[in-house]
């Protein structure tokens, strides 16, 4: 019997709210991709989930939570008629929401109320993925390596996952999907520093589109080594972080110690030492925490379409076959969005979600909370 659900993510680079329009079959389960649509943030919605991030009081907080729920509604029913699907059909949402904190081991917090949803849609709501692990002991992240165990390990060849969303993640799936062998966690920034340099010298600009200013740049590997010093990076798996380590603050300091080294174009070095840390920290955390260089690695997330990132990429990890993740699956922009939705299949089901192993819980725990349709 096969079911009809929506997907829905925001990740901690604030780009904007992803949509997938998915049918789940069989008991594994058998996942395709229906529709994929993704809505950016205007630069006021931003701007308000960045202050109530920074500054926001109880009552900006629970605002922002009903308003955001409306937004990921309308999100869902668009995706819905692209895809010339009615939400009646609907056997469920999934949605993971807005991260607005992220306090490894101790609480992470969602925004984009689920009953709003469950009331606009009259569908049952699966959401709060990450509290049950966090109250197991674990981090609530990463959350997505149940899908990359289930939904994209290779068969013959270990495949690690990369994920270059906000903050960047990695899946290493030994050959045939075993949970029990697995090895997941983040490698720390993705695109979040790259974007937050890019937003500080021109606010008007999202993040670096095509890696032209990351180009234009010279990147600064005195200032990459200093800040590869963090104590995040000897920091052994389970872990996750956020954008409360890797963000605005985090950028600021090396926009400011590019500065003091920089000869030429300021704030393109910057641009260009953020793409070069991103592509470091990811090759060192490789080389401290996985398995010798044997596997494929197949790189998502909006960092994958950065070629300058790219080029860093292939150069830091010479060892590894770069593959992206659009070649051999399907958007890789909808792969969280997907893999959420298959949290929430699992969550209806009974069936645990997260990978111990990946979050540092006790054990193995079923996700969610689960918000009726009308």
């Amino acid at each position: 019997m096969s079911q009809l659900c929506v997907g829905l993510m925001s990740g901690t680079s604030l780009d904007g709210i992803d949509a997938a329009l998915v049918r789940l079959a069989g008991d594994r389960p058998d996942v395709e991709l229906l529709g994929f649509h993704t809505v950016p943030y205007s630069e006021s919605e931003r701007r308000r989930i960045l202050d109530t991030i920074e500054c926001g009081g109880v009552r900006e907080c629970a605002l922002l939570h009903v308003d955001l729920g409306r937004r990921f509604a309308e999100v869902a029913l668009e995706v819905l008629e692209l895809g010339g699907r009615r939400a009646g059909e609907l056997a469920f949402v999934a949605s993971h929401g807005q991260t607005v904190w992220h306090e490894p081991g101790r609480a992470s917090l969602q925004l984009a109320d689920p009953a709003v949803i469950a009331e606009s849609l009259g569908v049952q709501v699966v959401s709060d993925f990450r509290s049950r692990d966090v109250a197991a002991g674990g981090q609530g992240a990463p959350l997505v390596p149940m899908a990359d165990a289930l939904l994209f390990a290779a068969r013959d060849r270990d495949r690690a996952l990369l994920n270059l969303g906000g903050i960047a993640n990695v899946t290493w799936v030994p050959a045939g999907g075993s949970l029990d062998c697995m090895i997941a966690f983040d490698t720390g920034p993705g695109v979040a520093v790259i974007d937050a340099v890019v937003r500080a010298s021109s606010p008007e600009v999202a993040f670096d589109v095509d890696g032209v200013r990351a180009r234009r740049g010279t990147a600064h590997a005195a200032v990459v080594e200093q800040l590869m010093q963090d104590p995040f990076f000897e920091q052994a798996p389970p872990k996750s972080t956020g954008r409360e380590r890797f963000g605005p603050v985090f950028a600021k300091r090396l926009s400011q110690q590019v500065a003091r080294a920089a000869t030429g174009t300021g704030d393109d070095d910057a641009v260009a030492t953020a793409v070069a840390l991103t592509a470091a920290s990811v090759a060192d955390q490789f080389r401290r925490w996985l398995p010798a260089a044997s596997a494929e690695v197949v790189v998502s997330g909006g960092g994958a379409r950065n070629p300058a990132l790219w080029d860093a990429l292939r150069t830091a990890l010479g060892a590894y076959d770069l593959k992206r993740f659009d070649d051999l699956f399907f958007d890789g922009d909808a792969k969280e969005a997907v893999a959420f939705a298959l949290l929430g299949w699992l969550t209806l089901r009974g069936r645990p979600g997260n990978v111990p192993a990946a979050t540092g819980a006790r054990g193995p725990r079923v996700l969610g909370r689960i918000t009726p349709g009308v």
